[in-house]
């Protein structure tokens, strides 16, 4: 839908020589037409970058009696944001609607972006891209959840108990030697066929689910689903890497943990339901098979990743094993902890604290919901003050808050999971980009499936580990306060060990892709 926004001003002549000099804020404009000296003249400016698929902004004056001339200012725009449009329309609006003619940059000063933007100007196609992938990333939210909310309601219709649980939950990562397999063909034949393979197989995975008779069987499919829909998660934060200018990156990650958030709370309230019979939890597997056709819709207008159309230079992981090393121990240091406390916390709450499946709805929607706010926060600032600072901070004080909170009760523990969340959340647009940002294109895809592999790893032995000692103290706090150490080591390592990223070009960060033609701007 193309918009009309109408700004009109009475202003002296310096006032209107500021409204015909192009704007450079959330668009960079060029001058389509002279700049007439005669008033009556209309003065015409078009996008030479911004997220827009249709801009023109026309200035039209005339002088009045005392000296003073009238202006009507009127920008015609479309912006380059499919399926999300109407959220940020209003915000684009308010950017564009002026009070008055601009005033000049003092000395010093830069224009600084909303705060529901890039520090770097994004344009139209990466715009339309990152929007599309926060729309796959909507279905890979809703898979990634799906058996961390319903495996205490299927263990209850099986008779499985907390050991078993965690022995599921554990042999499910088994998946991701399959993720790894799809980010090998995703490095080979590129990304945009393989985000059509991951959804289709993570929606039929689910929905086999939906039929399996007992807690190994419910494992199995699983197993498969977490194997697409992790692939799927990672080929958008790759995809999403190659297309991002530099100083965008971090905020691409956090859209797209927003939009998976999304998801997964949308199976969060579909799991309300599960009390209604002992097979109610089934329902949730169904919905991704629901879901596929506009998912496939949204894959079939995305183009192919322009860095990987791009020639650029052969590698191999020969001078890149110290950083796989270094991100593939992060990940399992950290989801030594992670994947326990989030895969049992209805169990913690159902069995510890009595809570109903709306409850755990009620609780799962009120102390994540705030985590948008870490993740925005996160992302912008790991954009303006660098990545690891805000890594570690995210790290450290997100795990001793959520493993305080499993030693509590009542408003405190509320308190403690909400606050924990918002401040763990910091680091998925700090940490999330460095897989991507680390690897050449030739290595990305493979390269951030391997590192997923160490994550697996430890969720394996932190989900076995935290079921056992569960059983063995009769809780589930004592044993993820013990858990608590892997965190730690982490942020030990983003201290010591980590580059610095931000506003680096991925060909900096990686001299293979260098050898290749100099990246052209992409195409507006």
């Amino acid at each position: 839908m193309t918009n009309t926004t109408i700004n009109k001003f009475v202003t002296d002549q310096d006032g209107f020589d500021a409204l015909k000099i192009p704007r450079d804020d959330i668009i960079k404009e060029t001058l389509e037409s002279p700049a007439s000296t005669e008033l009556s003249q209309p003065i015409e400016f078009g996008c030479a970058e911004g997220p827009f698929d249709v801009y023109t902004r026309t200035l039209c004056s005339s002088p009045l009696d005392n000296g003073n001339i009238e202006v009507t200012e009127t920008i015609r725009w479309k912006i380059a944001i499919p399926i999300w449009g109407r959220l940020f329309r209003p915000l684009v609006k308010r950017e564009l609607t002026r009070s008055g003619p601009p005033e000049a940059l003092k000395d010093g000063e830069t224009y600084r972006a909303p705060w529901w933007s890039p520090p770097d100007r994004l344009n139209a196609r990466a715009t339309s891209v990152l929007s599309r992938l926060c729309g796959l990333s909507l279905l890979a939210g809703y898979l990634g959840t799906t058996i961390t909310q319903t495996i205490t309601f299927a263990s209850d219709e099986f008779g499985s108990s907390n050991a078993a649980q965690g022995a599921a939950l554990g042999a499910v990562r088994a998946g991701v030697l399959l993720s790894i397999l799809l980010m090998v063909a995703a490095d080979k034949r590129g990304r945009k066929k393989l985000l059509s393979v991951c959804a289709v197989g993570g929606a039929l995975g689910s929905l086999a689910g939906a039929v399996a008779p007992t807690l190994w069987m419910l494992g199995a499919t699983q197993t498969f689903t977490r194997a697409f829909s992790t692939a799927l998660s990672l080929l958008l934060v790759v995809v999403a890497a190659e297309e991002m200018p530099a100083g965008g990156r971090a905020f691409a990650a956090s859209v797209l943990a927003m939009t998976s958030a999304l998801g997964a709370g949308l199976a969060v309230a579909v799991v309300s339901f599960a009390d209604l019979a002992p097979w109610a939890w089934r329902a949730v597997y169904v919905v991704p098979i629901l879901l596929l056709p506009w998912c496939l819709g949204v894959a079939a207008r995305l183009p192919e990743s322009r860095r990987f159309v791009r020639p650029h230079g052969k590698a191999t992981f020969k001078g890149h094993g110290a950083r796989l090393a270094l991100l593939g121990a992060s990940g399992f240091f950290g989801l030594l902890f992670l994947a326990p406390m989030t895969q049992f916390q209805n169990e913690f709450l159902k069995e510890e604290h009595g809570f109903t499946a709306p409850m755990l709805a009620l609780f799962t929607m009120i102390t994540t919901t705030p985590g948008g706010i870490g993740i925005i926060v996160g992302g912008r600032l790991a954009e303006q003050r660098g990545r690891k600072t805000i890594g570690a901070i995210g790290t450290f004080g997100g795990a001793t808050l959520l493993a305080l909170a499993y030693q509590t009760s009542g408003p405190t523990m509320w308190a403690l999971f909400t606050v924990g969340t918002i401040v763990a959340a910091l680091t998925v647009p700090a940490l999330g980009v460095y897989g991507p940002e680390l690897f050449p294109t030739a290595l990305r895809a493979k390269a951030n499936g391997l590192i997923t592999l160490g994550g697996v790893a430890g969720s394996a032995v932190g989900l076995t580990i935290a079921g056992r000692l569960a059983d063995h103290y009769g809780k589930l706090g004592p044993g993820l306060a013990i858990l608590a150490a892997g965190p730690i080591i982490v942020t030990v390592l983003i201290l010591t060990l980590y580059p610095e990223t931000a506003h680096v070009e991925l060909e900096e960060l990686n001299p293979e892709d260098a050898l290749g033609p100099a990246l052209a701007p992409p195409l507006n």
